[in-house]
C-alpha cells in the first residue's frame, strides 16, 4: 500500500494539489493565511514546543494522564450545553452523568470513571451548534495564535468561552488554568505535529482541509455528505494511480 500511494504522489503534486492551491473557492484569503501560519509555525517552533517537551520530561505519566482528564471533565459541560442547543436530550444527559460522576467518584475528574462504566465522551462545541442551526462556515482563515479557524469557527469559540466556568474565576487562577490546558494540549499533540510535518505534500492544503473536513465530520456526528469537485477528482486520480501500481506488478 505504501509503494502505491508514493507511485501516485508525484500526480497528485503536479496536478490537483496545485489546481486547489490557486481556485479554492474556500480560502480566497489565502496570502494572508498562509503567511499567518508561518508565523504560527515559528513560534510554535520556538516555544511551545520547547515547553511541550518540557512538560512531559516534567510530568510523569499518570500526572499527565490526570491534568488531561481533568480538562476534559470541565470541558463537559460546555459539551452538555451544546448537546441541549442541538436538541440532543439523550446525549445530553449521558455528558451531564459524566461530568457528575467524574467530579464525584473521579476525584474532580483526574480519572475517567465515566468512560470505565460505559458514559463515553462526546465532542460538541457551540461551532458544531451554529452548523447544526444552519450557519455557514465562512471562509477559511488563519488567526494569529489561534490558527486555523473560520468566521462561524470564531463565533463558536467565544460561546464555548463563555460557556466555561474557568472563565468566570479569578484572572490569575484563571490564566494559570489556561497555560496549563495549553502546555497539556500541545505536549498531547507532539507526535501527531511530527506525522502532518513527515506525511503533508504540502502542510499549509493539508491543515487546511483537514480543517474543514473535521469540522464537517462533527456537525454531521460523523455521517458528513459527500462534496462533490476536488474530492472526486482526487480520489478518481488516487484509484487511478493505484491500478496503474497494480498493473506494473509482476
Amino acid at each position: 500500500m505504501a509503494a502505491a500511494i508514493a507511485g501516485c504522489a508525484p500526480a497528485i503534486t503536479e496536478s490537483h494539489v496545485a489546481e486547489a492551491q490557486q481556485h479554492d473557492p474556500r480560502d480566497p484569503y489565502e496570502g494572508w493565511n498562509r503567511g499567518v501560519q508561518s508565523f504560527n509555525d515559528s513560534l510554535d517552533d520556538h516555544v511551545m514546543k520547547p515547553i511541550a517537551n518540557g512538560y512531559q520530561w516534567i510530568m510523569p505519566g499518570f500526572a499527565d494522564k490526570g491534568v488531561t482528564n481533568f480538562f476534559s471533565n470541565m470541558n463537559d459541560i460546555t459539551v452538555t450545553l451544546n448537546d441541549l442547543l442541538q436538541a440532543k436530550f439523550l446525549q445530553g444527559g449521558m455528558d451531564a452523568g459524566r461530568f457528575l460522576v467524574n467530579t464525584t467518584v473521579g476525584v474532580a475528574g483526574l480519572v475517567d470513571v465515566a468512560s470505565m462504566i460505559d458514559l463515553p465522551k462526546h465532542e460538541e462545541d457551540f461551532d458544531q451548534t451554529l452548523g447544526t442551526w444552519g450557519v455557514p462556515t465562512g471562509p477559511y482563515i488563519v488567526l494569529p495564535l489561534l490558527g486555523p479557524n473560520s468566521p462561524r469557527g470564531f463565533g463558536g469559540l467565544i460561546g464555548d468561552t463563555v460557556a466555561n466556568p474557568s472563565t468566570y474565576v479569578g484572572a490569575g487562577i484563571g490564566s494559570a488554568l489556561y497555560a496549563l490546558r495549553l502546555g497539556d494540549s500541545r505536549a498531547d499533540l507532539l507526535s501527531a505535529t511530527k506525522i502532518v510535518d513527515e506525511a503533508a505534500l504540502d502542510r499549509y492544503e493539508f491543515i487546511r482541509n483537514a480543517y474543514f473536513q473535521q469540522r464537517n465530520y462533527l456537525v454531521h456526528d460523523g455521517n458528513p455528505p459527500r462534496q462533490a469537485g476536488f474530492e472526486d477528482e482526487l480520489d478518481k486520480e488516487m484509484e487511478e494511480s493505484l491500478s496503474e501500481s497494480e498493473k506494473k506488478k509482476p
